[in-house]
């Protein structure tokens, strides 16, 4: 196997006398879902924020491409390549999907663009927002208003602007959340398409999608890494059946 993208190594974030997260070591590769699941509290969301550089860790190190990123901003992140979705849908509803898309390309501009020069004569950005479309299965929705879009269209929108950004890791936490079976089975295959060219992290609590996807799983519970390893392994695990499942081997079929 390749040497990971990004990996994470003692990650450990405090708010006070509270542990959110506590020890985090995992490896993310191109070519692989690596699903983290757990209980609601479990610090799955604050490690996804931990290594977006949405939290800065209280210790530990964050290596992404070699680059220690540990503390670094989001948006510096964000430009060497990372890309991340959020619990609540974070899109620009009132404008096109087209035009969502198109300002996310913007931002990877290497210079300021001219005010008084119309967005669309901006071949390179359109270019790139096209192909975010396209790859994200909405450039049959170009024109349509973000916010006449469906839910799961709205979430397959938030992954279009990442990949608007050009990024090589997406942290996705919760895209399937709130959705139907249709939905879901769609951005399913979506994910699984993305997966052939980024390395992904994944937050997820449907456990069809879960196992649809992952490469690997880690499971969490009170901020600590209780189990990780392949699906496989991990639905044998004692300890996650008890800790996680309640004792009951939900797991399997």
């Amino acid at each position: 196997m390749s040497d990971p993208i990004l990996r994470s190594r003692a990650l450990t974030k405090r708010f006070g006398g509270l542990v959110a997260v506590s020890d985090v070591s995992l490896d993310l590769h191109v070519g692989e879902v690596h699903v983290v699941i757990g209980p609601n509290g479990a610090g799955k969301s604050t490690l996804t924020n931990l290594l977006s550089g949405d939290l800065p860790p209280t210790s530990g190190e964050v290596v992404f491409e070699g680059r220690d990123i540990a503390g670094c901003s989001s948006d510096h992140i964000s430009r060497l390549g990372l890309g991340r979705s959020y619990q609540k849908t974070n899109i620009f509803l009132p404008f096109t999907v087209f035009e969502n898309c198109r300002l996310a390309a913007q931002s990877r501009t290497p210079h300021a663009l001219r005010v008084f020069h119309r967005a669309e004569g901006y071949t390179e950005v359109n270019r790139r927002a096209e192909e975010a479309m396209d790859a994200a299965g909405l450039i049959h929705r170009a024109g349509r208003v973000a916010a006449t879009l469906s839910h799961g269209e709205q979430r397959q929108l938030e992954i279009a602007m990442c990949l608007a950004t050009q990024p090589r890791v997406l942290l996705l936490d919760e895209p399937l959340a709130g959705m139907g079976p249709h939905e879901s089975q769609r951005m399913v295959e979506l994910i699984k398409k993305l997966s052939a060219d980024h390395a992904i992290m994944l937050i997820e609590h449907d456990m069809d999608a879960v196992f649809a996807l992952a490469h690997r799983l880690t499971v969490m519970v009170n901020g600590e890494v209780l189990e990780s390893g392949t699906p496989e392994a991990v639905r044998a695990s004692p300890a996650v059946q008890q800790a996680y499942l309640g004792g009951e081997d939900i797991l399997h079929d």
